[in-house]
């Protein structure tokens, strides 16, 4: 019934958009411009594919054309919008190109190839990034928190990608790109104990395969976007990384900045597995120096551990000393970070999670399965639409392209002057 029903709805789709007494094509031409009638295209739409006639105009010196009619249909790489918006959530969500060729096909019917989508998405995603950063700022009342987050996780790429790239692997070489992810979300309210409640449905993402400073570009703007501008207070999340504090200072520098309570229970540990040596000791040391930090700050970790390794650094190796300071030095370099009794009174969060969880399904669920290797604009544009998708305005970043494709569509070509 349903191929009855499509086969049906092709014809009419293809009559349809091939009556030029209802969507005409005719324009005059350019200079240098041959007019070619009835040029055929084969066009999928979201009931099968239909075949095109329309006009070419073909520039004769720079040896390519155009075709207004579609132009005017909006096609994306031959296929229609309707059917383009699809396979961009599909190529998005699924676990592959071929997974969501597969999805569209039991859902539609449809017999589409996965090494296509790619390529359209190639195609979109400029567009599309550009079509976000042209959309209005939240309205509405002022937000009493405004969450920001960012932390991030190594992208499989290919090795042509990574040719002198240092890395972690033996010989210093690198099989992965980090990818930067950072995420936008509100709290309006607290539970019964006073602890925070992120508001439902509130997370944005913004992700890259570029530096840590386009993530900052990018995460500023969203969180304009969503009512930074406005909001009573903003909180900046991390988990102590350098250059997530450097994009702290210079994308929000009004910010109150915390360290994830998570992070700095490691480093404690750390700390006091150098001071005491592995074992219950150590571990009791931790227990209590996280909870003294949860209920004022990180300062008795400092004043404590600093005491104890004047007591013992004659008797300490080298190494061992090496350690503790460096993890002394990484509470002092973060103790207005860590006033986590200050933080618990005010309500705000404590913990990264939200952006640490985003790294495993917005990041990893896409673009770290088994046997991938990207090419580094391929996983960018990727992760740059699966961050759309994923949040609530993906609809209007699609709408919102329209206006800027025609606008660019409304310039004449410019050639370069040998061809003039």
């Amino acid at each position: 019934m349903r191929d009855a029903l499509f086969r049906d709805a092709q014809g009419i789709v293809e009559n349809l958009l091939n009556d030029r007494s209802l969507i005409p094509d005719a324009q005059p031409a350019r200079p240098l411009e041959i007019i070619h009638e009835d040029r055929p295209r084969q066009v999928h739409t979201l009931f099968g594919v239909i075949r095109l006639r329309r006009r070419y105009y073909h520039h004769t010196k720079a040896r390519t054309g155009r075709c207004p009619l579609d132009h005017g249909l909006n096609l994306v790489r031959g296929h229609t919008p309707g059917l383009a918006r699809l396979i961009c959530r599909a190529s998005s969500q699924g676990g592959s190109y071929d997974d969501a060729a597969q999805d569209l096909h039991a859902y539609l019917g449809l017999n589409l190839e996965g090494r296509n989508f790619g390529r359209l998405v190639a195609e979109a995603t400029p567009l599309l990034r550009q079509a976000q950063a042209a959309l209005p700022t939240a309205a509405g009342e002022p937000i009493p928190v405004l969450y920001v987050a960012s932390d991030g996780t190594g992208v499989p790429l290919r090795r042509s990608e990574l040719n002198g790239v240092a890395g972690k692997q033996p010989d210093g070489s690198a099989r992965t790109r980090e990818a930067k992810l950072g995420c936008v979300f509100t709290q309006t309210s607290t539970d019964e104990e006073g602890q925070p409640l992120r508001d439902p449905d509130s997370t944005t993402y913004v992700g890259t395969l570029e530096d840590c400073r386009q993530l900052g570009t990018l995460l500023r703007a969203e969180a304009l976007r969503r009512g930074y501008a406005k909001a009573r207070t903003t909180v900046y999340l991390g988990d102590g990384a350098a250059w997530i504090w450097e994009n702290a200072r210079i994308n929000f520098p009004d910010a109150v900045q915390i360290l994830d309570f998570y992070h700095a229970s490691e480093h404690a540990g750390v700390l006091a597995a150098a001071l005491l040596g592995a074992g219950p000791p150590a571990k009791e040391q931790q227990s209590r120096w996280c909870h003294q930090m949860k209920q004022t700050s990180s300062d008795p970790i400092i004043t404590h551990a600093q005491a104890l390794l004047e007591e013992r650094r004659a008797h300490l190796p080298h190494e061992q000393l090496q350690t503790i300071e460096r993890e002394i030095a990484y509470f002092q370099t973060n103790a207005e970070r860590t006033r986590y009794g200050y933080f618990r009174k005010q309500g705000y969060f404590i913990g990264s999670g939200v952006v640490e969880a985003g790294c495993k399904t917005v990041v990893g669920r896409r673009l770290k399965q088994s046997g991938m290797f990207w090419s580094q604009r391929g996983g960018d544009d990727l992760l740059t639409l699966r961050c759309m998708i994923l949040g609530p305005n993906f609809t209007e970043i699609w709408n919102a392209r329209l206006p800027i494709l025609q606008a660019q569509r409304a310039k004449p070509p410019r050639w370069s002057p040998s061809l003039n």
